[in-house]
């Protein structure tokens, strides 16, 4: 009896094992991965990487199989756009760099990169390894799997914003951008590996400081995933630029959002990139903008500051401005002591590795 008690505890644990090590790949189609646009990137579990196509109205999960470890080191590439262009044959004012995102595992770096202009441009994913070269993603015979998004913008000048921000948490696909709902500020959780599933997303509303009202129609331009008080929130920036948390349990789909404002950095202004990070123990945000340069948030002690409901510019969280960094256009985690930073204009843009302020 006690020897078939412990084979159904072993038979049980193994098969627990076998369940939890399913790699995040299980389920992917084989073939061409049809994108009309490469916007957001994120990565996931197993190398998998997530690809915004806001002009296709949905997120593509790709196995890059880029799972081999190595040890970490620095980034330095001049020109980044120049040599982007000329692998493609085109000049440097005929591409757009829409985002980067860092490899966990491999520390390899993904650029997603528009090539032409307006209806005319193609989207194209770029590998950039440890040791500097750049290759281009085959997107032609690759194991992929997609998720579409319902209720899309249909306006032409919104269609671009139909996904602004990525992550992945915790087994789900954070979406944030705009739809052709009553509130377009949407924010959607898509269970992955990707099912069919009601993934309308919830309809955001939060007040704007700057703007002196409460506001449904602007789409959250970039967001972290972060624990407040023992609570999952997301903490999300929006031009002009408030900042507000939203509490990942009230993420439904078809649900009505209000966010908290805690914060507002100033009128005039599109945030590009955060970074939460942790340094001697005490913890900070790095937030890159167009007008404000990069910023240091002070974001040890969220759960106290009062929601800003009323008319206000500048107000809640504490935070610096880093005059030192220049025309900084995305920011991304690489490891615990520096983060990836593409900076520059057209034809000059760098991507380097800087120590963590």
């Amino acid at each position: 009896m006690k020897h078939s008690r412990l084979f159904t505890l072993l038979l049980f644990a193994t098969l627990c094992a076998l369940v939890v090590a399913a790699p995040a790949t299980t389920g992917m189609n084989t073939g061409k991965v049809d994108v009309k646009s490469a916007g957001p990137l994120a990565f996931g579990p197993d190398g998998v990487l997530f690809v915004g196509d806001s002009l296709g109205a949905q997120v593509v999960a790709i196995d890059t199989g880029d799972t081999k470890a190595v040890s970490t080191g620095s980034i330095n590439i001049s020109g980044i756009d120049s040599k982007i262009a000329a692998m493609l044959g085109t000049s440097a004012d005929q591409i757009s760099i829409r985002d980067v995102a860092t490899n966990p595992i491999s520390k390899n770096v993904y650029i997603s990169v528009n090539r032409g202009r307006g209806a005319d441009g193609k989207g194209v994913i770029l590998k950039l390894d440890t040791a500097g070269k750049l290759s281009e993603v085959n997107l032609d015979n690759v194991k992929y799997s997609a998720a579409a998004l319902p209720n899309p913008p249909t306006d032409n000048r919104q269609k671009t914003n139909t996904i602004t921000q990525l992550r992945y948490l915790d087994g789900k696909v954070l979406v944030a951008g705009l739809s052709n709902e009553e509130f377009q500020s949407n924010l959607k959780v898509i269970a992955f590996p990707f099912e069919t599933a009601d993934d309308r997303g919830s309809l955001i509303e939060m007040y704007h400081g700057s703007h002196g009202r409460y506001e449904t129609n602007s789409p959250i331009r970039t967001f972290v995933p972060y624990t407040i008080d023992n609570q999952k929130y997301i903490l999300a920036a929006y031009t002009c630029t408030p900042l507000v948390k939203i509490p990942m349990s009230q993420l439904k789909a078809g649900a009505k959002v209000e966010g908290t404002t805690i914060a507002e950095m100033g009128a005039g202004n599109q945030p590009l990139d955060m970074v939460p990070y942790k340094k001697n123990g005490h913890d900070y945000i790095l937030m890159a903008n167009t007008t404000h340069g990069v910023t240091k948030l002070d974001v040890a002690h969220l759960d106290t500051y009062k929601p800003i409901t009323a008319p206000s510019d500048v107000a809640g969280v504490p935070y610096e401005s880093l005059s030192d960094w220049k025309d900084v256009k995305h920011l991304q985690a690489y490891d615990s002591k520096s983060v990836l930073v593409l900076s520059g204009n057209s034809g000059a843009m760098d991507l380097k590795t800087v120590a963590l302020p």
